[in-house]
């Protein structure tokens, strides 16, 4: 599937990206969970890599692991605070945990 969308480069210039994604799976939602590119550049790597967006393994199979590290060790994006990943947030909520305790602590 494909989406074209514009983008202003300067003084009145539009480029036109092709965005082409590929459905890989489902989740539990019904939502479709696709690998997305821009000129065969994948997008979900740009974002984990500048730390606007972080690898989740249950879909991604650690695809994107070494991006996340990558944006971790810089400090990039969500990676300059304080931050867990959600789902550890709520695994250890739906354990007894108490909600100060669940977070990373900064």
């Amino acid at each position: 599937m494909g989406l074209q969308t514009s983008r202003p480069q300067g003084r009145g210039l539009k480029t036109t990206l092709t965005v082409t994604c590929s459905p890989r799976d489902v989740d539990r939602y019904h939502r479709v969970v696709a690998v997305c590119s821009v000129s065969g550049d994948d997008i979900e790597r740009w974002l984990v890599r500048s730390g606007l967006a972080i690898d989740w393994p249950q879909y991604s199979r650690g695809e994107y692991s070494k991006d996340q590290a990558e944006a971790e060790k810089a400090e990039a994006g969500i990676w300059a605070g304080s931050f867990i990943e959600p789902w550890k947030y709520r695994a250890c909520v739906r354990s007894g945990g108490r909600v100060l305790a669940c977070s990373d602590g900064d």
